[in-house]
């Protein structure tokens, strides 16, 4: 037996499924208030991506890209040694054993680039799409909503095909173990693999773990305050977070004061046109209050703004136009929410949007800041 896979890449390979399974399973079947975990596994898959680069370049024999280079003709070479054993009958035995790489064969090596290339543009189009749709993230002030849609189906189509690839990847795993009779899931746990006489030689490499850590600690004094910094500047098309006082303090008086980013300026010009007879109640207010509060709302309708609840509600239900909780949009995100739960003191009614979504004041209903309250009983 001799140590192939060096500590450092083992702990990089199990860290990178963690964050990966974590990411793949807040993306596809978490909540959406799981968001700050997906953002965890996206983050660190990105930071682990940056090491492994890194110790491609400097890490020792096996680690480096050098020793596992990407060959379409070493990979044909390989699929046809597999064919040649099938039609000899030898497939599984102990003198099929090829024993040729110590390391990664021809198309283990593929594997390898093709994941890390793959997981780096997920992450990439993941701060895109975090910035456009959501408003959050070192993009937050640069993309805009429509550039997020299109990022979207970019960032979904990479996950799925990173889902398939690791589904390839073990299946791969499995197989070569099995040809080989060697367990390589737990080769990469001990680091070690037989060596056989016809193993193929490798230029020796010495790590340079001193130099690889120097340049991980400079791309991270680089990368992580910029990122914070740029994280911390003002969301493009995000409205203010602060209600005009007069608009929250006369309407908040009897509801939640919904931002004016949630309908369009002549949904708000129509129901203030209305005041008399608003949703079964006289609201009707005195002209210059009534003045100054269309103003307010019609200035800053949802068109106005790019956020995603801004876009989203601009479409209003044909039969109900003035109601936010008739959008098609509205009834989506709560199909699946009992009726019994809207009807409980602690939410008090559908339009109670601050009772669940604790950022609703600001109109940007971010996913992390949903909290259903435990205690909402009918």
């Amino acid at each position: 037996m001799v140590k192939v896979w060096d500590l450092a890449l083992r702990l990089f390979h199990w860290s990178l499924v963690i964050s990966f399974a974590l990411a793949a399973y807040t993306g596809f079947l978490g909540r959406r208030n799981l968001l700050d975990f997906h953002i965890i596994g996206g983050v660190a898959a990105g930071a682990l991506i940056t090491f492994r680069v890194i110790w491609g370049w400097l890490g020792p024999t096996y680690a480096r890209f050098r020793s596992f280079p990407l060959s379409p003709r070493a990979m044909k070479q390989h699929v046809d040694e597999i064919l040649a054993e099938y039609r000899s009958g030898k497939a599984g035995s102990t003198k099929s054993r090829h024993g040729a790489e110590l390391g990664h064969n021809p198309l283990g090596a593929a594997m390898v680039y093709a994941l890390l290339l793959f997981i780096a543009l997920t992450v990439l189009s993941g701060v895109v799409l975090l910035g456009g749709a959501v408003k959050q993230g070192p993009l937050a002030f640069l993309v805009t909503w429509d550039v997020a849609g299109l990022t979207r189906d970019i960032h979904q189509a990479l996950a799925i095909a990173l889902l398939c690839m690791v589904g390839a990847h073990l299946a791969g795993v499995i197989f070569e173990s099995r040809r080989e009779s060697i367990n390589l899931a737990a080769s990469m746990v001990t680091g070690l693999k037989p060596v056989l006489a016809n193993a193929r030689p490798v230029a020796a490499f010495r790590a340079r773990p001193w130099l690889a850590t120097i340049i991980l600690i400079a791309v991270a004094a680089v990368i992580v305050p910029t990122t914070i910094a740029l994280a911390r500047l003002p969301g493009l098309g995000v409205p203010p977070a602060k209600l005009d006082p007069v608009y929250a303090q006369e309407c908040g008086a009897c509801h939640f004061a919904y931002p004016p980013s949630l309908a369009p300026s002549d949904t708000w010009a129509q129901m203030m046109d209305g005041l008399d007879h608003h949703f079964g109640e006289n609201a009707v207010l005195d002209a210059a209050t009534a003045a100054h509060i269309r103003a307010y709302l019609t200035d800053n309708g949802a068109e106005k703004w790019d956020t995603r609840p801004a876009h989203l509600f601009r479409q209003r239900d044909a039969a109900d136009p003035l109601s936010i909780t008739a959008t098609p949009s509205w009834q989506r995100f709560h199909r699946d929410l009992p009726a019994a739960l809207f009807a409980s003191k602690k939410i008090g009614g559908k339009g109670a949007c601050n009772a669940c979504h604790q950022d609703a004041a600001t109109g940007r209903f971010d996913p992390q800041a949903i909290e259903i309250p435990e205690e909402a009983e009918p």
